[in-house]
């Protein structure tokens, strides 16, 4: 069979329509169904689109000069270089499936209970490389206790020249805990939202310390995954 070869105008001309269906899908409430009108409007409530808006709006313009310069169906006076294609069907692969926020989380996530013996924390500290635990009371995340709280707690006992372990529980330790900022998101949440949730709290001069994600973005269910910002770090 003959391998028929798309020269880069139709490449970036699909790549733009596959754009375009996967913003009409994700922004509603905007009359007609205008590219530029779909990025503009979509980036106030989608981090995911106010990512790439500078890049969509200089697409929507080579599109337009590309369409009006073509001489018949199946011949363009302009291509746009290899670089713009590859970045346009690279963005367009991300918005019709964006990264969820869970494939890159810390997962499965170490969590406790309230009532929960503190050498079980200890213990997860010295095996894991985590410093920040969710804690549940009847059911519901309350917050998230650190490795710092615990060395607190500890350096108030070695005062006394002792740590008997034996009967600490959790919510003895907590008090020694500062109170933090977290968010719950649901499971099938984007990265991008992720990061918009810190950068937000950034921009206040407020820390959000970590985000954690459930089936639902509910304080009351198992979490799936957590994420902080020196995850996002990393990612980055």
């Amino acid at each position: 069979m003959e391998t028929v070869e798309i020269d880069l105008s139709e490449r970036f001309e699909v790549a733009f329509n596959r754009i375009h269906k996967a913003l009409s899908k994700m922004v509603k409430n905007v009359n007609g169904n205008i590219f530029t009108q779909l990025v503009a409007h979509g980036s106030k409530r989608h981090a995911i689109i106010r990512s790439y808006k500078d890049e969509l709006f200089q697409f929507a313009k080579l599109r337009n000069a590309i369409v009006h310069e073509k001489l018949r169906a199946d011949f363009y006076i302009a291509e746009p270089h290899q670089e713009v294609v590859d970045r346009i069907e690279e963005i367009a692969s991300i918005l019709e499936k964006p990264v969820t926020a869970l494939s890159i989380s810390n997962s499965p996530v170490v969590y406790f209970n309230y009532y929960s013996s503190i050498k079980d924390v200890i213990l997860a500290i010295y095996t894991n490389t985590y410093t920040k635990f969710p804690i549940f009371k009847d059911g519901t995340c309350i917050g998230i206790l650190t490795s710092g709280a615990v060395i607190k707690w500890m350096a108030k006992q070695l005062s006394n020249d002792t740590i008997d372990l034996s009967n600490i529980r959790v919510g003895e330790v907590i008090p020694y805990e500062t109170k933090h900022l977290i968010y719950f998101v649901d499971e099938k949440r984007d990265i991008f939202d992720v990061e918009d949730m810190f950068e937000k709290r950034h921009a206040h001069g407020k820390k959000l310390e970590a985000v954690i994600i459930t089936e639902n973005g509910k304080m009351d269910e198992k979490p799936l995954g957590i994420i902080t910002s020196w995850d996002l770090i990393e990612i980055d």
